[in-house]
């Protein structure tokens, strides 16, 4: 017995020889005034809550009466209160927010009085994921205030939340959020057995958990949706799928997922299902687009020039007469110079940001057609390709297709329209061995699921939407009973 208390001793000294090279350790000691008993706070002043230490803990340590540890939960109007003999939870506890209270003489017992200081910012507007109608709130950087947003949209009993912590050094917390009785349980157990298997030092944002989790980390598509809106958040878990929240991160990630959800926006469900549905097929014509238009112009005029217009044909013609280059070299010109646009006014502050793009793109499109490295024709396709790429609601799928352009372009120059064929080829056997959380990732495309196509490349009314998605296999089925959805009765009859 004496050796095993020798052995603790030696270990919390030790502890408290390494917090005592940190400015912000602090141990205070102080006397009862009706007990007369000395007890010792110890506490990071940087993590502690300096307001609650000195209106919610020490005034009523020192002027009610403290004879043991397990006075505590009487005397203190703080709830949060653990007593433990366990040495080893001395640094968890000191290192998330604790302060330690010791009685003189009592070396075997410490209590934790919880004391955090949150630092977050106020609840904004989204910046991504923006919407002219719907809810204004976003996720902020805190774990708590985040579920509470969660919470606040679905306030019942079978929302469920597993807290796990991830990274050596960051001791990161994690939520992995579901609706019990309708989220399929293979999908949680998948989710959480990753998170749980994570080896990482550091895990800062959830993009990191992204890029560990995922069925496949060498493809450049996502397979985790992530989002900054609560909203989009509920809307989810109610169809059966599975959130994961992450302290520190303002994105919230949801799986399984598949590639139309990229290019939905949240706002298409507040919005007439018709116009939903044009805004939808509008922005995926626009992602083919923004993909395949330079990619073709430089096919056509290398190997297929016979099939343009004659009228066209002459303008093209008029329009490259002086230019020196070949096509491809002069689209990648155009397509680099885009890009670096992008860049510099995504890297630098916001008004001097929006500034480059717009004055930079004009001064540079307008010099490079009057120096001759680039023809008129060419500029607007580029321009136009640029435009139809913002259209893509999910910024990490926009980067996706920001690069699909250039292996386009280079099979175009090789082959013609031919390597355009055989470069979407190799794109479309690569999405279809894509998996999110071993679900496919081109449903309900491959496999083909007819009742899924209800919310895909169109939406449909909400009275057709009372079947979850059939690809998350989910235990409860149904949303709503769709005969009483359909029913439009007056109060008189």
């Amino acid at each position: 017995m004496k050796n095993w208390f020798t052995k603790k001793t030696s270990l919390r000294n030790e502890l408290e020889k390494n917090f005592e090279a940190s400015n912000d350790y602090k141990k205070v000691k102080y006397v009862n005034q009706k007990t007369k008993l000395p007890f010792q706070l110890t506490f990071f002043s940087t993590l502690v809550d300096v307001k609650i230490l000195q209106t919610s803990v020490l005034p009523y340590l020192l002027e009610n009466a403290l004879n043991s540890l397990s006075d505590l939960d009487s005397i203190l109007p703080i709830g949060i209160v653990e007593i433990s003999k366990d040495i080893n939870v001395i640094e968890e506890k000191l290192l998330t927010g604790n302060i330690m209270l010791t009685l003189d003489g009592n070396e075997k017992e410490f209590a934790f009085i919880f004391a955090p200081k949150e630092i977050v910012r106020s609840i904004s507007t989204p910046e991504v994921e923006f919407s002219v109608l719907g809810p204004k709130e976003s996720f902020v950087e805190s774990l708590g205030q985040n579920l509470n947003l969660i919470r606040k949209r679905i306030p019942i009993k079978e929302l469920i939340i597993e807290p796990l912590t991830v990274g050596k050094l960051s001791k990161t917390k994690v939520a992995v959020i579901y609706i019990d009785g309708i989220a399929n349980k293979e999908n949680v157990n998948t989710i959480t057995q990753r998170i749980k298997d994570l080896e990482f030092d550091l895990i800062t944002d959830s993009s990191y958990i992204v890029q560990l989790i995922s069925d496949n980390g060498n493809s450049p598509f996502p397979q985790l949706l992530d989002t900054e809106r609560p909203d989009r958040v509920a809307a989810i878990l109610a169809e059966g799928k599975i959130a994961v929240a992450v302290d520190g991160s303002p994105q919230v990630l949801i799986a399984p997922t598949t590639l139309i959800e990229f290019f939905s926006s949240f706002e298409d469900y507040f919005l007439n299902w018709i116009l939903a549905s044009f805004f939808r097929l509008i922005r995926l014509f626009a992602v083919a687009f923004s993909i395949l238009i330079t990619p073709i112009y430089v096919a056509t005029l290398n190997y297929h020039y016979e099939l343009i217009p004659k009228d066209l044909l002459i303008t093209l013609v008029t329009s490259r007469r002086l230019i020196p280059l070949p096509p491809i070299l002069e689209a990648l010109f155009l397509e680099l110079t885009i890009e670096l646009l992008r860049e510099a006014g995504a890297r630098l502050p916001t008004k001097v940001g929006q500034t480059i793009g717009i004055v930079g793109g004009i001064v540079i499109g307008t010099a490079s057609v009057e120096a001759g490295l680039t023809s008129n024709v060419l500029l607007i396709i580029v321009a136009l390709a640029a435009l139809a790429s913002f259209t893509t609601p999910v910024y990490k799928m926009g980067n996706a297709i920001r690069l699909l352009r250039f292996p386009f372009l280079i099979f175009a120059e090789l082959w013609g329209l031919l390597g355009i064929v055989f470069c979407f080829c190799l794109l479309l056997t690569h999405l279809l061995r894509l998996t999110s959380l071993g679900r496919p990732f081109l449903e309900p495309s491959f496999p083909p699921r007819i009742s899924d196509m209800r919310d895909a490349y169109v939406r449909l009314p909400f009275s057709k939407l009372a079947l979850r998605p059939s690809f998350l296999q989910t235990k409860n089925t149904k949303r709503f009973n769709k005969k009483k959805a359909s029913e439009r009765k007056d109060i008189d009859e």
